[in-house]
């Protein structure tokens, strides 16, 4: 009993340790605000997603001018936050949509992905208590407000 609450403690006082180094605290779930793509263009975006110890998943939609989605996507797997690296492994993956904006239409499509076949895509990761702001590889950014806890 005395080894699980010494354990516990140094637990605890590694992650307030982590915290007050400046670690980023993506746990908990994020709502979109903001989607701009590459050339500036900024579309409306509505949705969540959420970040475990180790898991993330997200559900979003890009809204048209009178706040009807026209594409969206749910995708999930698991991340690595290192530094402002957020790496997002990819296993889970449906999309589809029309086209808005300089965005052309994309066919439904889904995908299961195993480990060893799992794309990883490396993002900068902007963290804030409140706000989030993820590049993606692509050039295009999303920015995100904290929504709940974790």
């Amino acid at each position: 009993m005395r080894i699980s609450n010494l354990l516990a403690v140094a637990v605890l006082l590694v992650s307030i340790q982590a915290v007050e180094a400046g670690e980023a605290d993506i746990l908990g779930a994020w709502h979109p605000e903001q989607y701009v793509l590459e050339d500036g263009t900024e579309l409306d975006v509505s949705g969540l997603i959420f970040f475990t110890k180790s898991d993330w998943t997200v559900l979003f939609f890009v809204e048209d001018e009178n706040g009807e989605p026209r594409r969206g996507s749910g995708e999930g797997g698991t991340y690595l936050l290192v530094g402002d690296t957020l790496t997002f492994t990819h296993f889970y993956h449906l999309s589809a949509g029309d086209e808005i904006g300089p965005i052309a239409a994309s066919p439904l499509r889904m995908s299961v992905k195993e480990i060893e076949d799992a794309a990883e895509e490396p993002c900068r990761a902007e963290v804030g208590e409140e706000t989030m702001t993820i590049h993606f590889p692509s050039g295009n950014r999303m920015l995100f407000r904290k929504s709940s806890g974790y």
